[in-house]
């Protein structure tokens, strides 16, 4: 079984930072990729970035030059850093994980709300 830790989220003003960790632990393989998702209330969930095992990193063109994906490989963990938060922002945050030969797992989500 795999499990998916999220943390990090919270309450912050507009134009302040966040940083969210998921860790993946349990009995798995090899982590294909990691990402992060986002719904906001009466939405449907959005990607907002992914990395993969090799460090390959895509983000959402509405977070582009604000948000940064990184991984750190040797713990399972991929981290979000969240600046100049907006309103829009404001959402619950899953992490999503592929492994290897069993698919994926998402996390418990952690919201983020900005507001001021």
């Amino acid at each position: 079984q795999v499990q998916i830790v999220e943390s990090g989220g919270g309450l912050v003003q507009p134009g302040g930072s966040l940083r969210l960790s998921c860790a993946a632990s349990g009995s798995m393989f090899s982590i294909v990729a990691m990402g992060w998702y986002r719904q906001a209330q009466g939405k449907e969930r959005e990607s907002v970035a992914l990395i993969s095992s090799y460090g390959t990193s895509t983000v959402a063109d509405s977070v582009k030059g604000r948000f940064t994906i990184s991984r750190d490989n040797a713990k399972d963990t991929v981290y979000l850093q969240m600046n100049s938060l907006k309103a829009e922002d404001t959402a619950v945050y899953y992490c999503h994980v592929i492994v290897q030969l069993r698919g994926g797992y998402w996390g418990q989500g952690t919201q983020v709300t900005v507001s001021s």
